[in-house]
């Protein structure tokens, strides 16, 4: 059987038949790997199967191609574009299966554009699954109800999936699930989000080892989240000459030298913090008291100590934001000497505690999830009009990235050694252009 993976792009626009740019398309093919999910299912797909994979943000996909069998996997952002290719692909008579984080919330109405419906996590399903379709027994949804034990399942099959790409960095995941349960967030929200688990530390050294690949981008919600265990898994880490990208809480990496010196010693030359925010009103209103504005400065330097770099993200919009907080923002960035940061406008997101709060507010403006991109304004905020956040976040992003600054933070990460300036200095000076881009579309 012909099975084709699909990763949808987000659509910053109503067509869905945009090309894709030429430079996009050779950072995609060339520099970053492709969805982990898909590693995943195929692990535990039969050998006897055929799995091409696509990913739509950097290739084209192939309608023409003789498919039996097409699984898409879906965010919220996503999800107008994969229906816009389910239905495609329907209209030709191809079976669809829809999974991810959207149809798991909405299932009945992704089955309005798939023959199958996966909710939840996939290991347990996705053998069902084909079993079912080869004996024409094909059901309408398939669900994962129980926590998944990470550790009863082979690691993410990397060669089983046929693709002529040339990554530069590959993704790993060593746990799933969060329990921190921020209001806004889709993982803490999906089915059995809110339930950690974690790899056996031997499983994820041996998966590494097997990665060609020097980059390695940890594909976990947090590294913070168990100190212990990822105190360990560094420690396994440390002499396998590999590079690392890494998600963290800033509160933590404040306070832990340990966890920080292990992560310096085992290779990660960047820590990804979601900020979010300079107002610990907001953060609090959002469920996401683990963040203390306090430790922020604190922790930037303390990253900085240890020679890593830090991705600063940002979220406007929230409940406390006054027009002052993107001047306020961009004064931080430079304050605490970020290496790289990423703005984003407040989005609730289906099934999320923010949703429903807001909705209940009568805040909502839309439920056109194409404009749930994180880049367009689909509620009331409550201090500023939509069309005064859209601006203000296309200033503040025009101010991030100037090209004083731009230049200022590509060389500073020179004194972090010649793989952070490849790594992450050099991203200020490639990315620029589409971060300048990303000011929000009416």
């Amino acid at each position: 059987m012909r099975i084709l993976f699909i990763s949808p792009r987000i659509l910053h626009q109503p067509s869905s038949k945009r090309s894709i740019p030429l430079f996009t398309r050779f950072l995609g093919n060339i520099i970053f790997s492709s969805p982990l999910e898909f590693y995943v299912l195929a692990s535990v797909t039969p050998p006897q199967h055929e799995i091409t994979m696509i990913d739509d943000e950097y290739q084209d996909v192939d309608y023409k191609g003789e498919y039996d069998l097409v699984g898409i996997t879906a965010t919220t952002p996503t999800a107008f574009r994969a229906y816009d290719i389910a239905d495609e692909f329907r209209t030709k008579g191809t079976t669809v299966v829809l999974g991810g984080w959207h149809p798991t919330i909405l299932p009945e109405e992704a089955k309005q554009h798939a023959d199958s419906v996966v909710i939840g996590e996939g290991e347990d399903c996705w053998p069902l699954l084909l079993s079912d379709f080869e004996n024409g027994a094909l059901r309408p949804f398939y669900a994962q109800t129980t926590p998944v034990d990470l550790s009863s399942y082979p690691p993410p099959s990397r060669k089983k999936i046929r693709h002529n790409k040339k990554f530069f960095i590959e993704r790993v995941q060593a746990a799933r699930g969060c329990s921190m349960g921020c209001d806004y967030c889709s993982i803490a929200h999906s089915i059995l989000g809110r339930t950690p688990r974690f790899r056996r530390i031997d499983d994820v050294v041996k998966e590494i080892e097997s990665i060609p690949q020097k980059f390695i981008h940890f594909s976990d919600p947090s590294l913070t989240m168990n100190p212990q265990y990822y105190k360990q898994l560094f420690t396994a880490l440390k002499g396998l000459n590999k590079k690392y990208f890494c998600n963290g809480n800033i509160s933590v990496l404040a306070h832990d030298n340990e966890l920080l010196r292990l992560s310096s010693d085992a290779g990660v030359l960047e820590w990804a913090i979601g900020f979010e925010s300079l107002s610990q009103k907001s953060l609090d209103l959002v469920g996401k008291k683990s963040n203390r504005v306090d430790d922020f400065a604190r922790g930037a330097k303390k990253i900085h100590e240890y020679g890593m770099g830090v991705l600063g993200n940002f979220i406007f919009g929230l409940d406390d934001d006054h027009l002052d907080i993107f001047s306020k923002t961009i004064q931080a960035i430079d304050d605490f000497e970020l290496d790289l940061a990423s703005f984003t406008i407040f989005t609730p997101f289906p099934g999320t505690k923010t949703y429903t709060k807001l909705e209940m507010e009568n805040r909502i403006l839309t439920k056109d999830w194409s404009k749930y991109d994180l880049r367009h304004v689909v509620f009331q905020p409550k201090y500023m009009t939509p069309d005064e956040l859209m601006k203000g976040i296309s200033h503040a992003y025009d101010e991030l990235y100037s090209r004083y600054r731009t230049v200022k933070r590509g060389f500073r990460c020179l004194k972090f050694g010649p793989n952070s300036f490849m790594m992450t200095g050099l991203q200020n000076f490639f990315m620029r252009p589409l971060y300048k881009t990303k000011a929000p579309i009416k």
